[in-house]
């Protein structure tokens, strides 16, 4: 597990969009979210905390060690992207094996790593499949394994669940919850859907223009907003949680 800082992050694009001096402490093991409209600025912010973006403005520290300037293998972070970014080529077992082969770990140890990630995401005896023969939420779960199979500190996730259907969404979130508290790993997940950010996060931040208008528990958010924004903004799923 690993403890994450940002300070005054700034991130603007030259067409517009990003996100603009934000600050945020994300204790070792907690699971926290990024809630927003699209072009809010929650993606820029996970890709600074990922190093795929560098900031304009502000530092990075991982375990109080400033990688703002660090590259992404350098922060031991895994990141599940929207689209999954697997392989179709390739086969279950050598998508889960794509990251561990980049860290030249010893040939015996990658089949055990990439046998023990599927066991975790419940694909056991998939590795021989290729990608393209999965359902949607098993391509979910193979990204979520090459993730986890590196053993990073820190797993970031850009709305990894907004491509599969609603009842799909629904079983495979409780999955992500449970795996998130079995391995007490810190979780960084970005996501539109107020339900998903509700159930899954122990504190949320409420995004809007690239600006944060509150950090809080869920309970936080819904009972006690900060802005008018905030209020607004979660007001129809306080609504149909009080039914």
């Amino acid at each position: 597990m690993s403890s994450v800082r940002l300070e005054h992050i700034t991130k603007v694009y030259p067409q517009g969009g990003g996100v603009k001096d934000f600050s945020v402490d994300i204790p070792e093991g907690e699971f926290f979210a990024f809630l927003g409209h699209s072009g809010c600025g929650k993606t820029t912010t996970l890709r600074v905390i990922a190093g795929l973006e560098t900031p304009d403005k502000g530092r990075v520290f991982i375990d109080n060690i400033d990688v703002t300037r660090e590259p992404p293998e350098k922060r031991n972070a895994a990141m599940v992207f929207q689209n999954y970014a697997l392989f179709p080529h390739m086969s279950v077992f050598n998508n889960v094996a794509f990251g561990l082969r980049a860290q030249k770990l010893n040939k015996g140890e990658i089949p055990v790593r990439v046998e023990e990630a599927l066991n975790l995401v419940q694909l056991e005896g998939m590795d021989k499949r290729k990608v393209t023969e999965l359902s949607g939420g098993q391509q979910q779960r193979v990204a979520l394994a090459r993730s986890i199979a590196v053993h990073p500190k820190i797993l970031l996730l850009d709305e990894p669940l907004s491509n599969l259907d609603a009842e799909l969404r629904y079983s495979t979130r409780n999955q992500l919850a449970e795996l998130q508290k079995r391995l007490g790993i810190t979780a960084i997940y970005v996501t539109h859907d107020q339900e998903e950010a509700l159930e899954l996060a122990h504190r949320i931040a409420i995004m809007k223009d690239g600006e944060c208008h509150q950090i809080g528990t869920p309970d936080e958010i819904l009972n006690r907003p900060a802005t008018e924004f905030v209020e607004k903004f979660m007001e129809r799923q306080k609504k149909l949680l009080s039914k």
